[in-house]
């Protein structure tokens, strides 16, 4: 690092001793951001995302805010934030995460889609993966895929389908050394060099699944050489036809300059001196005029179980379900409109769980009240996050309600859902899951 840094070293070292630093991300999908005031945090913003906020606070456990429980914020290291930042993404596209957990990612591209196009997050460690889907479902994500698959095995199925590719690439993990003692323990040069294998690998899988004209943005959480910049590099060696691109941001620094063929100033550096604990990026342009592979798309299906579940969703929601109703196994899903045809990709969700099909009903979901708008909801109550009603349905109490509330009826912190009960005679039933009460 002293070579690095030279005369910056010093500052470096002493950022090193101070503790690490928090953020917090507003889900614009459940909260709108100039009501971010609601949160009652002591938070300040950050230049990483527009979306971001630094938390000034070492004690506060943001898990058992009520706005965690409801999806509205994601705790998340600041700089963390630059790389979809970084990637851009606009409603309609379709965009891959290829190494999604835990999710921090995801939900930010998920949030700049808007519901629009298709967000596909994939981690290949299965018990990673569902860390990725409990996540996706908190934050309220509707044209999402979580799958758990093997990177090539995406580049086969998928190959050509998306817009833009994040791979947030496993890392030697210099960029978590002040706020986790175990990176510090596992960092060895020799790690170093077989995660910088790894990382083209998985680049060269993440290559073939994009368009023509897309963007691949490539990130780590790293400060070595050979991980950032000389990866950029190796990897525009065996693939041109790519191109480096100026990322677009003001926040960080420029990269090092570490080649003689390529500009890898372009790339972006964020050290403890930024303020974030440390992350690099690199934007990657595929040469070529915008053209994205067609591939089949899931079609709709007109069975009793879908005509239940539609009649379901009206009753709940008053109005038809935003995408595809169809059943798998013993449950019902609303799947994007955009979602192809997924079998061998070893997909965990796709799109958001409607129900599960019981005798001659169906049982609605939380996923699915974690996906409405409070304004959707046919039936709500809505309680202040400080209040001692909604700390009673997060540990999963039954309560008492109006006496005109029947039926399913969505529970909000303020305006953002945070689950459903069912009601009958002045009573609230809870079906808040056991696994997510508090204790």
């Amino acid at each position: 690092m002293q070579d690095m840094l030279g005369g910056e070293f010093s500052d470096f070292e002493a950022c090193m001793l101070l503790p690490h630093l928090r953020g917090i991300r507003v889900n614009t999908l459940k909260l709108a951001l100039e009501k971010s005031d609601w949160l009652g945090l002591p938070i300040r913003r950050c230049p990483f995302s527009e979306c971001g906020f630094y938390l000034d606070s070492d004690d506060l456990s943001i898990g058992n805010s009520p706005w965690h429980h409801a999806g509205a914020i994601y705790s998340q290291e600041p700089s963390a934030m630059s790389a979809v930042t970084i990637l851009d993404p606009q409603p309609g596209e379709k965009v891959l995460d290829m190494c999604a957990a835990p999710g921090g990612k995801s939900t930010q591209i998920a949030a700049a889609l808007k519901g629009e196009g298709l967000l596909w997050s994939n981690e290949f460690v299965r018990k990673r993966a569902q860390i990725l889907l409990s996540n996706v479902e908190r934050m309220g994500i509707r044209n999402g895929v979580v799958s758990s698959a093997h990177p090539d095995r995406l580049a086969e199925g998928l190959s050509g389908f998306f817009d833009k590719v994040l791979v947030d690439a496993p890392c030697s993990g210099e960029g978590m050394f002040r706020r986790d003692p175990q990176a510090v323990a596992d960092w060895s040069p020799e790690h170093s060099s077989t995660c910088a294998v790894r990382q083209l690998a998985i680049l060269d899988s993440a290559a073939k699944c994009l368009r023509d004209g897309g963007v691949l943005v490539y990130s780590t959480c790293t400060f070595s050489f050979r991980e950032n910049e000389d990866v950029v590099a190796a990897f525009l060696d065996s693939h041109p036809d790519f191109v480096l691109e100026p990322c677009g941001v003001e926040f960080g620094r420029s990269g090092f300059d570490r080649s003689d063929k390529y500009d890898l100033t372009l790339t972006r550096r964020i050290f403890p001196m930024d303020g974030g604990e440390g992350h690099f990026a690199a934007k990657l342009r595929k040469r070529g005029e915008p053209c994205a592979a067609s591939l089949p798309t899931v079609s709709a299906k007109t069975g009793d179980d879908e005509k239940r579940a539609r009649e379901l969703y009206a009753s709940c929601f008053g109005s038809l379900p935003y995408g595809i109703v169809s059943r798998i196994g013993e449950s019902c899903y609303i799947l994007p409109a955009m979602m192809p045809e997924v079998k061998g990709l070893g997909v965990l969700r796709g799109g958001v769980l409607l129900g599960d099909i019981m005798k001659n009903r169906i049982e609605p979901s939380h996923a699915l009240f974690m996906a409405a708008r409070a304004e959707d909801c046919s039936s709500l109550v809505s309680f202040e996050p400080d209040s001692r009603e909604l700390a009673a349905f997060l540990h999963g109490e039954e309560m008492a309600v109006e006496d005109s509330l029947r039926g399913y009826t969505a529970v909000a912190c303020k305006d953002a859902v945070t689950g459903f009960g069912k009601c009958s005679g002045g009573r609230l039933k809870n079906r808040y899951p056991k696994g997510l009460r508090m204790l």
